[in-house]
């Protein structure tokens, strides 16, 4: 298990610029962050995340038919997937990934087949990080996407570096997380 760690002030000043963005260009509707367009080379930022302000979040037992794929929060299983720097090597079921992203976890999913350089370059942001998992997902439309509650980042270059900013914004951030602070640690999770 990896140490907690939180935003350090690069991410708080992300936040606050992402803060800013939000309240002027992120609707209910699910739109992305930012004022769209593509990241300029060798620059990293968050423009293509997408948002949605998710508001329901009840335990349920049994499938949730989730609006997106991967899903990011909605109605979830009582019991979460351990999240303390988890590399799955399985899918992880949808109902029990989103209690985790409740808890303040961010959770990196990739399509099954993505080639060793890929795998390592991600298993490198998760394996052992506090609040964060990582699992394949079969069908998935693009070979990485990267949730937390009510966010979302899909690319198709597993070493994008929006995916570290994406981690660092996003992970534990106490203005995103519905329940900051609680436990991603759960040992009994099978495949944990």
């Amino acid at each position: 298990m990896g140490k907690r760690a939180g935003l350090g002030s690069v991410g708080f000043a992300v936040v606050a610029a992402l803060a800013a963005a939000c309240s002027s260009t992120v609707g209910g509707s699910g739109q992305a962050v930012g004022g769209g367009g593509s990241p300029s080379a060798g620059a990293a930022d968050l423009s293509a995340v997408l948002h949605k302000d998710i508001t329901v979040r009840n335990h349920v037992t049994g499938h949730v038919d989730y609006p997106d794929s991967p899903p990011l929060g909605g109605n979830h299983n009582p019991v979460w997937a351990d999240c303390t720097g988890t590399v799955y090597t399985r899918p992880v079921a949808n109902e029990n990934a989103v209690h985790s992203l409740e808890h303040g976890a961010v959770w990196v999913t990739y399509r099954p087949g993505l080639d060793a350089t890929g795998l390592t370059a991600l298993e490198a942001l998760v394996n052992g990080h506090d609040y964060t998992m990582m699992s394949p997902y079969p069908g998935l439309d693009h070979a990485v996407s990267v949730q937390s509650w009510g966010y979302q980042l899909k690319t198709d270059d597993a070493t994008d570096p929006r995916i570290k900013l994406f981690i660092g914004t996003y992970r534990q951030n106490p203005k995103t997380t519905p329940e900051y602070g609680a436990s991603c640690v759960n040992p009994d999770f099978p495949g944990a």
